[in-house]
């Protein structure tokens, strides 16, 4: 009622000044007045709010952020002044029309809130509901852009890495301060999201232009060498030239050095080992369709979403990335290592993540998992009586183990980060593995190429265990437990598409068919 008065009593002395006006003072004194009338500002509460999802239902998940975020306003308006909606409404809209550019689809599901901004006349909405839906469009965004799939849908594409949990009140706090919602300092995401966003407008601007032509070869072509000439030479030169992989396209159809560097760094960032000649995988890699690549880079973009950007500040860590096969040590914010891995097979997934390493163990015993005794060792036991000794096996309390030596299973040093699908990372025997391209060999555990490397470096800091301590203790043939002075946190991931510290674009092949789900329920959304 107070509000009311107020605007009673403005409309009376705006009344009263027009009448002992005349003429230009008439309209002088009028301007005036008008601008000394108060905004009259909507009053927004709990009531109009919940009569709002009432007829909204499809926003109802908002509701508790949006009660929050207008009580913390006093119950008035947020997003209109005197004009109708205001700059940063408008701002918030054209984002929101803009969510391409963030790898997602523009599916608000009210038609509603177009017409408040695209066309006055047909805004059917009250000036309170106004406000609330543009209210529930910026959660939308946020949600969408900010946070994307909730944790359950995470969980059934089996991510179980840590998420990150997406602060709705810093977010509410910009409303306030009338500031961009564009982030300048790139701060709120995880910042892989940041350089794939980069790629993906890059990847669509060479769709644009029709993307890159197929490589046509004959059936019979096997390969190409430093002085082979064929049309096909020069195809390859346009396609690399497309991606900027070579500098300049010299329309040459002669193989030549230049051509070979260019394409052995472009198989160094496909997964594929550089070679001194090309070969119809390669041609096949560079046929993937630029729409496909760009389907690849937005299923990376929202698993970046799901990943907190403090993971990043942390001193030191580990991560592994299973469809590059690669292994990383992190410290200081730089790459202190990095080892080739063997990861799970198809039939036996290495899971995505995380854990916190305690324990580093020379000369490990291998507890053979029930798993593996069922389906191959009892199997082998009823064709071979001697197959546990043949083996290095030996039955303990009921199980199965393999004796510590060079020929375990696990190699001279495994690597404890406890969890419940008993994931570590290990040594192996079988290093003719890490020479494959494509490593997807084992029951799930991380296989690393440079165990003793990684052991030197995690023990560094403890004088107790020099390199040549850790030689004698790997090749004892007893088993010998060593706890790290400090855990270090372990992250299993999966990207197929990753940009490194240099700013080069990488694709991996997905090997456990993840991308197809995710892209589908992207499109769908």
């Amino acid at each position: 009622m107070k509000i009311w008065y107020q605007f009673i009593a403005a409309v009376s002395l705006f009344a009263v000044v027009s009448c002992n006006s005349k003429g230009d003072k008439k309209e002088e004194n009028q301007t005036k007045v008008k601008a000394e009338i108060p905004e009259l500002k909507l009053h927004i509460d709990s009531l109009k709010i919940t009569a709002f999802y009432t007829e909204y239902p499809k926003l109802a998940k908002f509701q508790d952020e949006v009660l929050a975020l207008y009580k913390k306003n006093k119950s008035t308006q947020l997003w209109q002044d005197n004009k109708g909606v205001d700059e940063f409404g408008h701002t918030l809209f054209n984002k929101y029309k803009g969510l391409d550019e963030e790898g997602l689809k523009a599916n608000f599901p009210y038609k509603e809130l177009n017409a408040v901004f695209e066309n006055n006349s047909e805004n059917k909405l009250s000036k309170e509901n106004t406000d609330l839906m543009i209210s529930n469009l910026y959660f939308y965004y946020a949600e969408k852009v900010y946070a994307g799939f909730d944790e359950k849908t995470t969980i059934s594409l089996e991510w179980l890495l840590p998420r990150k949990k997406l602060n709705y009140r810093a977010l509410t706090d910009s409303i306030f301060k009338k500031s961009t919602i564009n982030d300048d300092h790139r701060s709120k995401m995880f910042s892989q999201y940041y350089k794939l966003r980069d790629v993906l407008k890059q990847y669509r601007e060479i769709e644009k232009k029709s993307g890159w032509k197929t490589i046509e070869t004959d059936e019979d072509f096997k390969n190409l060498k430093v002085g082979d000439s064929s049309n096909v030479v020069a195809q390859i030169r346009e396609r690399l030239f497309a991606t900027k992989d070579i500098k300049e396209d010299s329309k040459s159809a002669v193989c030549d050095t230049v051509l070979i560097n260019a394409l052995k760094n472009y198989e160094a960032h496909h997964g594929l080992t550089p070679k001194n000649i090309i070969l119809p995988e390669h041609i096949a890699e560079m046929n993937v369709p630029v729409s496909d690549r760009i389907k690849t880079i937005i299923v990376n973009m929202e698993r970046c979403r799901w990943i907190d950007p403090e993971l990043e500040k942390g001193k030191k860590y580990i991560e592994v990335n299973i469809p590059e096969f690669k292994l990383y040590l992190i410290e200081d914010g730089k790459i202190a290592f990095i080892s080739p891995v063997v990861v799970g097979k198809a039939m036996t997934k290495t899971v995505i993540f995380s854990g916190m390493m305690n324990n580093i163990v020379f000369s490990p015993y291998w507890n053979v998992p029930t798993s593996i005794i069922n389906k191959e060792i009892k199997p082998g036991m009823a064709k071979n009586k001697n197959y546990l000794a043949q083996k290095n096996l030996e039955w303990n309390n009921g199980a199965v183990r393999q004796l510590p030596g060079k020929n375990n299973s696990l190699g001279l040093v495994k690597f404890l980060f406890p969890n419940s699908s008993n994931i570590y990372l290990h040594d192996t025997p079988a290093k003719s593995l890490f020479e494959r391209e494509s490593r997807a060999f084992s029951h799930g555990c991380v296989r690393v190429a440079k165990p003793r490397e990684l052991a030197i470096i995690l023990l560094k800091d403890d004088p107790r265990w020099t390199p040549d301590k850790i030689d004698k203790a790997m090749h004892a043939g007893k088993e010998n437990w060593v706890s790290l002075k400090k855990k270090v946190p372990v992250y299993i991931g999966y990207f197929t598409a990753w940009v490194d510290r240099k700013g080069q674009m990488n694709f991996y092949k997905d090997i456990y068919q993840r991308d197809e789900s995710l892209i589908k329920l992207l499109t769908e959304e």
